[in-house]
């Protein structure tokens, strides 16, 4: 039998512009569906005037210190200094002056320019940058800092309340999508609890999916599918702010990579899957599909609603009234619940996982006891142990 991935029966929706390829093959590796909506795009460096402008101000007035942030912007913009034939001069100013690199990854693409860093921090924070720097004193001192797409809250704002001189590199600056339609699908897509989890590797990501969903009027309606329903992943402390901004939960890895990232949800998304002992079977109902008995059974949309509503109080009665407000665009026919409860259980493989209690309604086949044969299918008002069944209504009415 195929062994589940950790991530299959699950939607991650992905926002990530830059390496969006690389996160999403090691989600789909994993098994998970993903949904791709980048949130921003990223400027060509080639053709952006404003790291034109800052290099061309750093080779005619030289830094006394420079900060390099990530590897992959400080390769950039060594590449595209040579492109406007300024590489020569940008390495002489970076070697004249203090070189920081922030974590062994710009260590390595320092080192690739031709150039050595003075110093780096171990922790790979720029808090712990920014300490350093203050410790050795910046009053008058003139101090590029290399700006990836990501706000470094306070850390210009401290350099400069200590009487630094400070220039932004803007590498890679990030605008709104080309094209809006991706990122509109994934806010619809969260709405409707379509998918289960959303990454984001960048502050600028999750600020930009906010604002559309702003701009949509349908901020409020995001944020509270992301407090409650679904799992929010962030690869660092940075990258959350936005979000912590407006108290909504999120995990995140010890390692601001991706791949502990990936980690990261296998570990989470599995461990919010609904696992039930029901009619002998092993029932674990994840975000988009089922596992029964260890196999994986895809489940379309209007019968996970069902499932899920069976699930809340496994064993007791839900009426087809009650599950008919659950499933989706099914208006006021309940035949519409008997057509999706036929569908469900042909999906589950295993009808009798889900009894029919007549005049009443549904119910999952409960053992709370552990595994148990199947029972013959059961279409009268006892439980599978000879005891009434009671509904929803009556245990709360009781209760």
């Amino acid at each position: 039998m195929h062994q589940v991935g950790p991530l299959e029966g699950f939607t991650v929706g992905v926002t990530a512009a830059r390496r969006a390829d690389e996160l999403g093959a090691l989600l789909e590796r994993r098994g998970a569906t993903v949904l791709h909506a980048p949130a921003l795009r990223i400027v060509p460096l080639a053709d952006d005037g404003e790291l034109l402008g800052a290099t061309r101000a750093l080779v005619d007035h030289a830094p006394d210190v420079v900060v390099a942030t990530t590897a992959i912007g400080f390769r950039g913009w060594v590449e595209a200094a040579d492109g406007w034939g300024l590489g020569d001069a940008l390495r002489g100013v970076l070697g004249g002056a203090e070189l920081l690199a922030r974590g062994p990854k710009v260590r390595g693409a320092v080192r690739a320019a031709g150039l050595t860093e003075r110093w780096s921090p171990p922790s790979e924070s720029m808090a712990e940058v920014l300490e350093h720097l203050l410790a050795e004193g910046v009053d008058g001192r003139r101090i590029a800092v290399q700006l990836h797409g990501e706000p470094l809250p306070g850390f210009v704002e401290s350099l400069r309340a200590s009487g630094a001189e400070v220039v932004g590199v803007p590498v890679y600056r990030w605008l709104p999508p080309e094209d809006i339609a991706p990122v509109d699908r994934l806010v619809d897509a969260v709405l409707a609890r379509a998918v289960d989890a959303v990454t984001f590797t960048s502050a600028p990501a999750a600020a930009s999916l906010l604002d559309r969903a702003g701009r949509r009027g349908l901020r409020d309606e995001l944020l509270a599918a992301l407090r409650h329903d679904v799992l929010v992943a962030c690869v660092g402390p940075v990258t959350a702010l936005p979000l912590t901004a407006h108290d909504v939960p999120l995990v995140r890895p010890e390692r601001f990579r991706l791949g502990p990232l990936v980690q990261l949800l296998c570990r989470e998304l599995p461990g919010r899957a609904t696992v039930l002992p029901v009619a002998g079977h092993r029932l674990e109902i994840r975000g988009q599909a089922v596992v029964v008995d260890g196999e994986l059974r895809p489940v379309p949309p209007a019968g996970m609603a069902l499932l899920r509503t069976l699930a809340r109080r496994p064993g007791w009665v839900v009426s087809r009234a009650d599950l008919l407000r659950v499933l989706p665009g099914a208006g006021r026919d309940e035949h519409a619940v008997e057509t999706a409860m036929a569908r469900l259980r042909s999906a589950l493989g295993r009808p009798r996982l889900i009894q029919t209690v007549v005049k009443r309604g549904y119910r999952l086949a409960f053992d709370p006891a552990g595994p148990t044969a199947d029972t013959a299918d059961t279409t009268d008002t006892a439980g599978t142990d000879g005891n009434p069944v009671r509904t929803i209504g009556q245990h709360l009415a009781e209760g």
